[in-house]
C-alpha cells in the first residue's frame, strides 16, 4: 500500500507538471493568433485603401461622362459614351482579342530584346570608362531621332510585319534601361569598390558580385519605364510596318476604325492599349516589391 500510495502520489505530481508545461506553452499561441489576425485586417485594410479611392474616382467619371453626353446628346461619331465603348466591345470582341493579343506579344519581345542588350551594353560601358565616353553619347543620338524618320529603313531592312514592329518597340524602350542600368553601375559606393579592390577582385567579379546587386533598384526603374514604352512602340511600329487582316494588331484596328468613323471602338482599342500598358507597369512593379521589399527602402515603405 504504501509503494502503490507513493505511486499515485508520483503521478499525480507528474500530470499536474504536463499540464502546467502545456499552458505555458499554449499561452503564447493566443498573441500569436491576435497578431495574425490583427495582421491580416491591417493587410486588408490597406488594400482598400488603396483600391477604392481610384475605383471611386473611375465609377465618378464614367457616371458624369454618360449623363452629360445623354443630356447633351452629342453624336456618337464625335464622342461615344461609354455604353456604346461597351456596346462596340461586344459587338467586336473576337477582334478585340486577336488585336491585344498581337500587340502584347510583340511588346514583349520589344521589351525582352530591350532589357536583355540595354543591361548588357550598361555592363559594358561601365567596365571601361573610356568605352562608356565613346559609345554612349551615339545611344543619346539614337534616342533623340524620331522613330518614324528611321521606321521605313527598318522596314527595308527587315520587311514589313512582326520583325520590323518588334525593332521598333526595342529601340524605344531600349534608352531607358541603358541609362538606369550605367546610372546604377556607376552610383556604387566607393567604399565598397574599394574593399573589393583591397581583396584583389577582377573586374567582372565587383561588376557581378557588388555594382550590378546594388544597381537593381535603379535596373528595375528602367524596366518600369520601358515596359510601358514597349507597347507605344509595337502600337507605333503596327502603324509603319503593320499587316492587316485577321492577325492585325490594335495599331492596325485603331487605323480601320479611324477610316470607318467607328469612333467608339476606336475608344476601345486605346483603352484597351491603356490596360495593357498598365498590366505591364503592375507585373514589373511586382516583380520590383519582391526582390528589393527585404533590403530597400523604396519596397520597404510600400
Amino acid at each position: 500500500m504504501p509503494l502503490t500510495k507513493g505511486v499515485v502520489e508520483v503521478m499525480e505530481k507528474a500530470a499536474v507538471s504536463a499540464v502546467t508545461d502545456a499552458a505555458k506553452q499554449a499561452s503564447p499561441a493566443a498573441p500569436m493568433v491576435r497578431r495574425s489576425v490583427g495582421s491580416g485586417s491591417h493587410v486588408w485594410g490597406k488594400m482598400v485603401s488603396r483600391v477604392v479611392p481610384p475605383l471611386s474616382v473611375f465609377v465618378f467619371v464614367v457616371f458624369v461622362w454618360e449623363m452629360v453626353l445623354r443630356l447633351t446628346g452629342t453624336p456618337e461619331y464625335l464622342l461615344p459614351k461609354p455604353s456604346d465603348i461597351v456596346q462596340a466591345v461586344s459587338q467586336n470582341g473576337h477582334n478585340l482579342v486577336v488585336s491585344v493579343s498581337t500587340t502584347i506579344m510583340e511588346a514583349v519581345l520589344g521589351f525582352a530584346l530591350s532589357a536583355i542588350l540595354g543591361v548588357a551594353v550598361a555592363i559594358l560601358l561601365a567596365l571601361s570608362k573610356t568605352v562608356e565616353r565613346s559609345v554612349y553619347p551615339y545611344a543619346i543620338i539614337l534616342q533623340t531621332i524620331p522613330i518614324v524618320a528611321i521606321a521605313p529603313i527598318i522596314v527595308i531592312w527587315f520587311g514589313a510585319g512582326m520583325n520590323a514592329i518588334v525593332i521598333i518597340a526595342f529601340l524605344i524602350s531600349f534608352f531607358p534601361i541603358l541609362s538606369n542600368t550605367l546610372i546604377g553601375l556607376n552610383s556604387t559606393e566607393q567604399n565598397m569598390k574599394n574593399l573589393f579592390y583591397l581583396y584583389n577582385a577582377t573586374k567582372m567579379q565587383t561588376i557581378w558580385r557588388l555594382r550590378l546587386p546594388a544597381a537593381l533598384p535603379y535596373i528595375l526603374a528602367g524596366f518600369k519605364i520601358s515596359c510601358s514604352l514597349s507597347v507605344v512602340g509595337a502600337i507605333v511600329g503596327e502603324y509603319i510596318a503593320g499587316i492587316g487582316g485577321l492577325n492585325g494588331g490594335l495599331g492596325y484596328a485603331i487605323t480601320v476604325a479611324a477610316t470607318r468613323m467607328q469612333t467608339a471602338y476606336l475608344f476601345a482599342c486605346g483603352l484597351s492599349a491603356a490596360v495593357v500598358g498598365i498590366v505591364f507597369f503592375l507585373l514589373i512593379n511586382a516583380l520590383s516589391n519582391r526582390l528589393l521589399r527585404s533590403w530597400h527602402d523604396s519596397a520597404i515603405a510600400g
